[in-house]
Formats: structure tokens, sequence, C-alpha cells
């Protein structure tokens, strides 16, 4: 197995030298491909084959890279691929001449190249360029890989975007149709008389919503700031200005973790309109989302996973109260007080903390019972007041806000609010917040003395709505997570050590550069372990435990803990084992799949978060300068599943 890898890598190395001795050889002719600057092109690919009754016949001039070739003494052929999908070129020598023919021969697979020719179509039908000249235009010095797309290591192509749009035509098509999405979301907004305007990326206070901020250093001014991960608080101070409607596309950050549909950085777009409520924000939601549909895929039916949704119907309006009572039977107009809702809690095994009040506990409620109901478009209403710190409280019942989320597929997809204008009951909202903070809420808000500034100036009732973009496109694209409609997801760097030279550390990939580095000098110093021996256990005991090598198929953290990821393994059996294990603050779920793991196989089922977690996953840990920490031992992937360990 090892030889075959070595032959491989000097394989690629050979292939990798001899497109470098090409280069220095047309470079000592005076040919460099790199000293060309611009190239004018007529047409693109599919422009050819959709104008082929007025182009046949006629020179065309095009531009791509070459997926591949075919010499066949005298004539050859090639496909080139641009921007709008692939064409075929056939390459005669009789045509482009001796020396330009023998130019072309030499030419390889990922090369960018311009193509001048007639258009025509072959005997076999297929629209196809008789090439008079072919202009290398750029040296591809790398390989192409053969399989890209179904590549089971999803995080190359992640990292390597650039390879992925060239290898997987989907792929390109996600990313054309995101670039549509956001175009027609503009069209529908500016015709309804909104302005986009952009805010601080970078600021004192992070607000608008409950999330853990990014933190940075400003020099020139030595102040600590925050990346915003919120729009809300700068567009609302612009409504008090005046200016009526506006929105923001733009890019937020929060410091949180990583999986389907969560990214640290993320596109949201807010906006607010002035004199309306959340009525107002449904009516607008729905009609934006049926014309940015009908625009950009032709329908108003879509299909996400299977799952038909009907954006052309009117969508389903429900309270948080009702859904409730729809899908678990409770009816929360009868809990009366906190207690009676700690009891509910406790008969529907629901897990609460000691600081959740009456409003959180319904909403523990909503997120246990009723979200995965909620797959057709549809607004849920009313959000206790707890959970909602900038929201108009319901005049006829002030437990509850005049707020809304709306959710399809089971994903809340946009978050709306009466906004609150009143900057006493506002600035009453923001110390309770810090109360939270106090308690150890690190997503409180903090209070904002410009923004209450602001509010006493007067702001007129007004809507607000923040819309996920990136879960929009997922939906519109039939994307399984959020990192296949973003075009540089968040990745962990390769080597786990942050190189400040090394913007994504892909460049470690290439073979020739794979050479071992001294490794990192520890200093145990810093380190306590504890005690051997502690408790001697009985030798009959220890031997029952069944230790086995598991490879881990799939990593996920699980919804509502903070602590708990969920692996997917193969123990050998040909039956997928589930086992819970609470390292979320330590290692990100995609950073383990692939790995090969120790487990103990032979413990009985454990309930946790309502999954059965059969086994446990071994871990080392040692404290480290009064903190814990800990490392999942991981072993040589050459050790097959189910390996037993003596």
């Amino acid at each position: 197995m090892g030889e075959q890898k070595n032959q491989k890598t000097q394989d690629v190395n050979q292939l990798l030298k001899i497109r470098r001795d090409k280069l220095a050889e047309l470079q000592a002719d005076g040919k460099d491909p790199f000293q060309i600057t611009k190239f004018d092109v007529t047409h693109h690919s599919q422009e050819v084959k959709d104008q082929f009754e007025d182009l046949e016949g006629k020179s065309v001039v095009l531009a791509g890279r070459m997926m591949s070739k075919r010499v066949m003494g005298k004539a050859s052929f090639c496909n080139i691929q641009d921007l709008q999908g692939n064409i075929q070129s056939y390459v005669a020598r009789d045509s482009i001449g001796e020396e330009e023919y023998k130019a072309f021969k030499k030419m390889d697979i990922g090369d960018i190249v311009g193509l001048e020719g007639e258009v025509f179509k072959t005997k076999t039908g297929e629209i196809s360029i008789h090439a008079s000249k072919v202009t290398l235009l750029s040296k591809s010095l790398q390989i192409l890989p053969e399989k890209f797309h179904g590549l089971t290591n999803t995080d190359i192509r992640y990292r390597q975007r650039y390879v992925d749009l060239i290898m997987n035509a989907d792929v390109k098509e996600t990313f054309i149709k995101r670039s549509r999405i956001i175009s027609a979301v503009r069209q529908y907004l500016n015709g309804q008389g909104f302005l986009e305007v952009e805010t601080p990326m970078l600021v004192s206070n992070a607000g608008g919503a409950a999330a853990r901020p990014f933190e940075t250093h400003f020099n020139a001014l030595n102040e600590d700031l925050k990346l915003r991960i919120s729009l809300e608080l700068y567009l609302k101070r612009l409504i008090v200005g005046g200016m009526e409607r506006v929105y923001e596309i733009g890019r937020v950050f929060r410091n949180e973790g990583l999986d389907t549909r969560h990214n640290p950085e993320f596109t949201l777009m807010e906006l607010y309109q002035a004199y309306t409520d959340y009525h107002g924000m449904m009516d607008l939601t729905e009609n934006m989302y049926r014309y940015v549909a009908q625009t950009v895929l032709g329908t108003t039916t879509i299909s996400y996973n299977g799952i038909e949704m009907d954006l052309g119907k009117p969508f389903e309006r429900i309270t948080m109260v009702d859904a409730v009572k729809k899908y678990s039977g409770v009816d929360w107009n009868e809990i009366k007080d906190l207690e009676a809702a700690r009891a509910a809690a406790r008969e529907h095994h629901i897990e609460y903390e000691e600081r959740h009040k009456k409003g959180d506990i319904l909403n523990l409620f909503f997120e246990e019972f009723v979200e995965e109901h909620l797959i057709q478009p549809t607004f849920v209403m009313d959000h206790p007041v707890e959970i909602s710190p900038l929201t108009k409280k319901k005049p006829e019942n002030p437990e509850y806000v005049e707020r809304f989320e709306f959710f399809m597929n089971g994903w809340e997809m946009a978050n709306a609010y009466s906004e609150l204008n009143d900057p006493i009951d506002q600035r009453a909202r923001f110390a309770a917040q810090e109360e939270l903070f106090a308690q150890g809420d690190e997503e409180a808000n903090h209070t904002d003395e410009d923004f209450l500034n602001a509010l006493e100036i007067g702001m007129p009732p007004t809507g607000g709505i923040g819309f996920g973009i990136d879960r929009m496109c997922m939906l519109l694209t039939d994307s399984a997570a959020i990192r296949d409609v973003l075009l540089f997801p968040t990745m962990k760097s390769l080597d786990g050590v942050n190189k400040k030279n090394d913007v994504n550390n892909t460049a470690s990939e290439a073979p020739e550069k794979n050479v071992k580095t001294e490794s990192e000098k520890i200093d145990f110093s810093k380190v306590k372990i504890e005690p051997l021996f502690e408790e001697m256990v009985d030798f009959d005991t220890f031997s029952k435990s069944d230790f086995r090598a598991v490879k881990v198929k799939e990593c996920v953290a699980v919804p509502k803990s903070k602590k708990l990821l969920q692996f997917t393994l193969d123990d050998g059996t040909g039956t997928d084992r589930t086992i819970l294990s609470g390292i979320h603050s330590f290692y990100e779920p995609e950073e383990l799949v692939g790995k090969t793991l120790i487990a103990i196989t032979n413990l009985p089922p454990r309930a946790m978060m309502g999954i059965d977690s059969c086994g446990m996953l071994l871990s080392a840990i040692h404290e480290e300068e009064g903190e814990e920490k800990l490392h999942l031992l991981m072993v040589d992937d050459h050790i097959p599943a189910g390996a037993k360990l003596y």
C-alpha cells in the first residue's frame, strides 16, 4: 500500500515537472503565455449553440479551459469550457499550420486557450468550431482531478472551490442562481420604494440579536471593537432620520459553531419600513418570496430534498401558543405561572435551565414539538416577551409581542417585529438583558446609549424583518448544506495551526511540498495530570470492556445542545452505530469526519437529549494552567473499522 502511494506521488511530481519544463521551453522561445495581457472574445459556447443557424460557416472567437484533447495524427479534437458550458473544436494541422499544430499537441488539460475558427456541425451532429488559430493564454502547472464531485472528502471541494467550479457544472449553476436570487430580492425591494444602505461592520457594541460576537482590536484608536452580529440598531437610526424604507444585504458574524445551516459569517438582509407593523412584513415576505422564485426558477412551486413547497398559495399564519397546542397538546393559555410551566416541561421531558422564565419554556416547547412540522411556508406569530427584547408588546396581552418567525422546511427563514419605539420600555429591556449577561448568558444584548438617544428623538411605528439569505439560497437551489451556497465557507486550517503567511493553507496540499516539518515542541511544565492508581479495578471488569476501532462517517452538533456531538460510526458490523459525546467545545464536527477513533462498544444504550448513545468514545484529558483540555484518541487510518484492541 505504502509503495503504491510513493509511486503515485513520484508519478504526480514527474507530471508536474513536465508541465514546468514545457513552460520554461515556451519562455526560452519567447512565447511566454503569461505575457499575454488580453484576448478579445466574440462569443461564448452556449451562444454559438443557440445561434447556430445564423453563425454556421462564420468565424467566431472563444476562450476557455481545455478539458479534453484527442490527438489523431494530422487532426485532433479538443473540448473547451467557458462560463456557459463546453464546446468541441476540430484542430487540423493544415488549417492552423505545421508549427502551430506542434505547439497545440504540447498543450495540456487545464490550459487556458483562445480559439478562433468557423462554426460547423460534425457528421454526428455536434456543433463545433473548425479552428484556424489556437492561442495558449495561460499554462496550467497543476493537474485537474479526474473525479471531484463524488469526493467523499467534500472538505477539499470547499477548500479549493476554484477546482470545484471547473469540475462540476451543477456547482457553478448553484452560484449563478445565488447571484440571481440576490439580484431579484433587490429588484423587488427597489420597486417597493426601499433604499439600499450600508452600516458599519466594526462596532463597539454588537447588538440586535442573541449571539456571541467576534472581537478585534483597532490599533489607531487603541480600542477593542466587535464584528456586527446584526444590522438592526443602525437601520432603525435611519428610520429615526426619516429614511422611511431602508434595507441592507450584508455579511454578519457570529462566534458560534459550524453545521449544515450555520457558518460564522453569513449573509443577512434586514429591512425596516415606517408606518407599518408585523402584518405588513408578512405581506411583504409572501410577495417577495413569490417574486424571487418566479423570477429565478420560473415557478412558485419549489422542490427541496424531494419535498414540494408551494409559494403560490397564501402562507399559513398561526400563533406560537396555537402551534404548541396543535403539536404537543399543551394549552399555554392554561399555564398561569412559572411553576406550572416548569411542571409541564418536566411532564414532557423538556430540559430547561434555572434562569428560564415562563416564556422561555414556551419557546422550548415550540422548538421541541413544532418546528419540524413547519414544512410549507408558515408564519408563527406572537412570541413571549422574554425572548423578544426589541419588539412591541401586544396591547391586549403584554405577555406576548407582535413578532413572527417565517418557517419553511422546518427551518427559520426570517424573523420580524412590530418594532419597539418606546425608549423607556427599551431601556428597561436592555437592563434585563444586562442582568442575563451577568448571570452568564454570553448571547445577551448590552445597553446602547446612542440607540436609546435616537429613540428619544422619536421613531415612527415601524415594521422590521431579518432574512437569512443563505437559507433562502439553499431552498431555491436544493442545496443540502449552507457550505454548498457559500463560495468560500469557513474551514479549519489544515494543520490545525493558524499560519500568518498562509491564507487557507491550500498550497500545502501540492504534492511536491508535502515535506514533514519538525514536530512542534510542547511545553509540558504547564500540564497537570491526574495521579495514577487512584483506585484499583479488578481485571475481570476491565477485560469485559470491548474496545474497537471505529470510523467516523458523519458528525453533527446535537440541536439545542451546546456540548454534544452526534457521531455516526462504522464499527465493522455493517450497521451504523450512534455515539454522543460532550466535546463540542473542543472540536467542530466537520473536522472529525473520516477519522479513526477508539470506542467501548458493549455499554448499554444511554438516552441523551432524546437520542440513544450506544457506547463511549475514548479521550485523553489533562489540566493546563487551571483549564481542562481534551483530545480524542485518533489512530492510524490503516486500522480497519471493528478491529479489536487488546
